[in-house]
């Protein structure tokens, strides 16, 4: 059966190579970004995730000319490297606002049309790092760590109207996630954490830009629309992040943060 299905974020990395395979599979498939975009198989919808007046009006769209929203996939996010003593203010809000916010904003939106239709399903863009706590990545992993609680809650409240909710933990992809994290200035130039957060962001970003593409994560998301039962939790990285996975699940706390500072050079 073809869906309705409304994706944030779909201008560019996960958002772009989801909602074009998702069309392509003959889906009818919305996408909001910040920005006004012009594509052939994806219908572009103007609304910042931090926007409730802008998701309202986007939704309403959509059933106004649909009658029914059938899916809907929370990707948009953002990233801020630095350490977490000296975030902002601007730069904490920026973050949980965007990436943690944005997302109960879109499920607020959408989940009364869905509990209306007695059917739906949510994917919430989680990562690796909603898992774990990553150095110099802290209010990122916070705000999905978030996420990880706010949709293991939602799962076990919808459940009853024939909603499902689930999560996607990525690894690292070559994106332009990358290029469009804004690191600390106030963090690099700092006397006690400049180096280590220099030598950190270098092994992230060198991860990041060799990672896998984001087609694969892609071909995912279709099998969790397409899918009879979605599970709640998917884990989508190389071997090497998803051993790490199950390390933070059975070893002893300070050893998993200890191997977490050795990797990272901290």
């Amino acid at each position: 059966m073809k869906k309705v299905i409304l994706i944030t974020g779909a201008s560019s990395g996960f958002g772009k190579a989801t909602s074009h395979l998702l069309a392509q599979r003959g889906h009818k498939v919305y996408g909001t970004s910040r920005r006004q975009q012009a594509d052939g198989e994806v219908n572009f919808l103007q609304a910042d995730v931090c926007n409730p007046t802008e998701i309202e009006k986007a939704v309403n769209t959509i059933l106004e000319k649909e009658g029914r929203i059938d899916v809907l996939i929370n990707n948009a996010g953002l990233g801020i490297g630095g350490a977490l003593e000296l975030a902002t203010e601007e730069e904490t809000a920026m973050q949980m606002n965007t990436n943690f916010m944005g997302c109960v904003n879109m499920c607020k939106a959408v989940l009364p049309t869905m509990r209306r239709q007695r059917c739906g399903r949510i994917i919430n863009l989680s990562s690796i790092g909603g898992v774990m706590g990553l150095p110099f990545q802290g209010f990122y992993s916070a705000s999905k760590f978030a996420i990880e609680g706010y949709s293991e809650a939602l799962a076990a409240e919808v459940k009853q109207f024939g909603i499902s909710v689930s999560m996607v933990e990525p690894g690292d992809f070559a994106t332009n996630f990358t290029a469009n994290r804004k690191n600390s200035d106030i963090t690099l130039n700092d006397s006690d954490y400049g180096a280590s957060f220099s030598r950190a962001i270098k092994i992230i970003e060198k991860e990041e830009n060799g990672g896998l593409r984001p087609e694969i994560l892609a071909k995912k998301m279709v099998h969790i629309v397409e899918c009879r039962k979605p599970r709640l939790r998917y884990v989508v990285a190389n071997l090497e992040q998803r051993l790490s996975v199950v390390l933070k699940r059975i070893l002893p706390g300070n050893m998993f943060v200890n191997i977490l500072r050795d990797y990272y050079k901290v």
